[in-house]
């Protein structure tokens, strides 16, 4: 680990102070934002382990809420600066370059799948408690696969107070303003980028990278389809027999209210998923219901949900594409309280494959399903997998 210390940042109040917020991390922004609408000037101090990475890309993933012609204007008028000096929008940033970015104002947009979370200031605690959620599949130095619960988005946004990465970072470097109540701006730095992504409603193996040059295998397995990805789902009606394959292009948009929706169409992107059938029950209440293992072969946004609603089976308990009054049913209004387990999406994230990026030996990660995920099954008297 670096000692350089952070320099700390500035912001200015309404009526005309100026005040310290607490150090952010080296090179990244402070975890735990407390200015919803703005920020005033800062000074970042980049880690090595972000040496490498265009500049632009660097301050798109870290500068959440800014629109995106925004932060390319900053590069082309030399408002941010690195080094003292104007850098272009492809420099590639340094160990121990000092950038500072001027005022900055987030706008955040409505979303509709941060709807159970309220933006504004994460406190510390806020952040060891979502981390205490979060079941740790395995650890190195270079790879952190995580058990992602139901309900907890990966990452910050519009509307979302704090994301899985942000409060494990917080939790494991520490939060600026835990360092100043101990009298000190200095701050553990330590870099943790997602791999891959999960929605807010599915649960499961996540993989976190540790290293740069782990995000950058990782990444290079996910281009060649070397990363194997199994999830289990349960969906509505009996699975067309013989149907273990769906090829349906998928196009993403957004409808009149700015929310962002995903449907088969014919000039799409590819979009390709493999099925195998664990059971097939009738329910002498609830009908028709399949136990699916799912396998993507591509990586489209939605990619299982939109499928398999397409072929007339939605996933129990999906908000977008399923089959809400159905849902409704059997939540937690029926009159029946063994009927009252409908209170999650039931797609989790089971088992990944993968090569360690550096030894190249095989990874086989899986992540044990909820109480609620099993809960379904049982009242359906479905065996779970082994």
């Amino acid at each position: 680990m670096s000692s350089t210390r952070p320099l700390l940042p500035k912001t200015t109040h309404p009526d005309g102070r100026k005040t310290a917020l607490p150090a952010a991390p080296r090179a990244q922004v402070p975890v735990a934002e407390p200015q919803a609408q703005g920020r005033g000037v800062e000074q970042w101090v980049v880690n090595a382990d972000y040496a490498g990475q265009r500049i632009d890309n660097f301050l798109l993933s870290r500068l959440k809420g800014v629109p995106k012609t925004r932060i390319y204007k900053m590069l082309r008028t030399g408002e941010v600066r690195v080094n003292g000096g104007r850098v272009s929008s492809d420099y590639r940033i340094e160990a121990d370059d000092r950038l500072r970015i001027p005022p900055v104002r987030v706008m955040p947009a409505p979303d509709p799948d941060a709807r159970h979370q309220a933006s504004g200031p994460v406190s510390p605690a806020m952040a060891k408690s979502m981390s205490e959620k979060i079941q740790v599949l395995f650890e190195d130095e270079l790879v952190l696969a995580i058990n992602k619960p139901f309900g907890f988005a990966v990452h910050g946004g519009s509307g979302v107070k704090l994301g899985v990465i942000e409060a494990l970072r917080q939790s494991r470097f520490g939060g600026g303003a835990n360092a100043l109540s101990r009298g000190t701006n200095r701050i553990e730095s330590g870099f943790l980028e997602l791999v891959h992504r999960l929605d807010r409603e599915t649960s499961g193996v996540m993989l976190i990278a540790k290293r740069r040059s782990a995000l950058t295998e990782f990444h290079r397995q996910l281009r060649d389809g070397e990363m194997r990805k199994r999830y289990l789902a349960l969906v509505w009606g009996s699975w067309p027999i013989g149907l273990d394959r769906i090829e349906a292009p998928l196009h993403k948009w957004v409808n009149a209210k700015g929310e962002r929706w995903v449907r088969v169409q014919d000039d799409g992107q590819t979009a390709i998923t493999k099925i195998k059938v664990l059971q097939r029950v009738t329910h002498r209440l609830m009908g028709e219901v399949s136990f699916l293992i799912c396998e993507p072969l591509t990586g489209r946004t939605h990619q299982l949900r939109v499928h398999l609603a397409h072929t007339g089976c939605p996933i129990i308990g999906d908000p977008k594409y399923g089959r809400y009054a159905h849902d409704a049913v059997f939540g937690q209004k029926h009159p029946e309280p063994d009927c009252r387990w409908v209170t999650r999406m039931f797609l989790h994230a089971w088992q990944l494959r993968c090569k360690h990026p550096k030894s190249a030996e095989r990874l086989d990660l899986s992540a044990a399903a909820d109480a609620a995920f099993l809960q379904g099954l049982e009242q359906l008297r479905m065996d779970t997998p082994e």
